[in-house]
């Protein structure tokens, strides 16, 4: 399982502080994303996460300068949420060095918005849901009665998705389900959040997802890089 470091973005800057060297007194604290993304990448990230916290709030990626900073920064695929919710935003985030996006939630309810973006992003396009049950039941739903996640997920293969990110923020997400849908579908799919420690890294790899974006509990230095990685395998 991959355990990818997240950095939220907020006016072109890591909205946490990461000093990587703080118990030991060394270094410097920085917020400067692409030297962060550089950081995790040094030890073995197969993926960056990247999530425009001022484009979620508008609706289009606003942070997209700090985005081409990290891309000139590593060679490692970034991965862009925040702010993504059609095509013409797909193409900016690949414009500014982004390899892979990740559509928010609304999209569920536009198939032939999901249709066009599918068109431009193909494979390196993911869709994002927060499958918590009170913010599912609190999406505003176009239908007459609220889906469940394992029917959503199916009616979105069906339309040619085939990587998912499931966010979970600190909750404990339902171990039961994701087994369920690793074995029930052919796609990647993805936690974020949902671990606060080693153990609970552990019992997502047992439920067979295929990574675990980690933001906080990474650059707090609550749970440590190299040991979550040693964790996932």
């Amino acid at each position: 399982m991959q355990v990818i470091p997240s950095i939220d973005l907020e006016a072109g800057r890591s909205r946490i502080v990461f000093w990587p060297g703080a118990a030991a007194g060394l270094g410097a604290p920085t917020d400067r994303a692409e030297r962060i993304a550089a950081h995790f990448v040094e030890l073995g990230a197969p993926l960056i996460h990247l999530v425009d916290f001022d484009g979620a709030r508008s609706g289009q990626p606003v942070n997209l300068e700090a985005v081409g900073l990290v891309a000139s920064r590593i060679a490692t695929p970034l991965q862009l949420a925040g702010g993504v919710e059609g095509a013409d935003q797909i193409r900016l985030a690949f414009a500014a060095g982004a390899t892979r996006v990740v559509l928010a939630m609304s999209v569920v309810e536009q198939p032939d918005l999901l249709r066009e973006s599918l068109a431009v992003a193909g494979d390196w396009l993911a869709v994002g849901l927060d499958p918590r049950p009170e913010r599912f039941a609190a999406f505003p739903w176009r239908r007459p009665a609220v889906p469940t996640l394992a029917s959503l997920v199916a009616e979105l293969v069906e339309l040619g998705v085939r990587r998912f990110v499931l966010a979970h923020g600190g909750a404990e997400p339902d171990l039961a389900l994701l087994s369920d849908l690793v074995r029930t579908h052919d796609v990647d799919l993805f936690v974020a959040g949902g671990a606060r420690d080693l153990a609970g890294i552990g019992r997502l790899r047992d439920a067979g997802v295929d990574g675990i974006i980690l933001g906080e509990a990474l650059l707090s230095g609550a749970i440590d890089y190299p040991a979550a990685l040693e964790a996932a395998a």
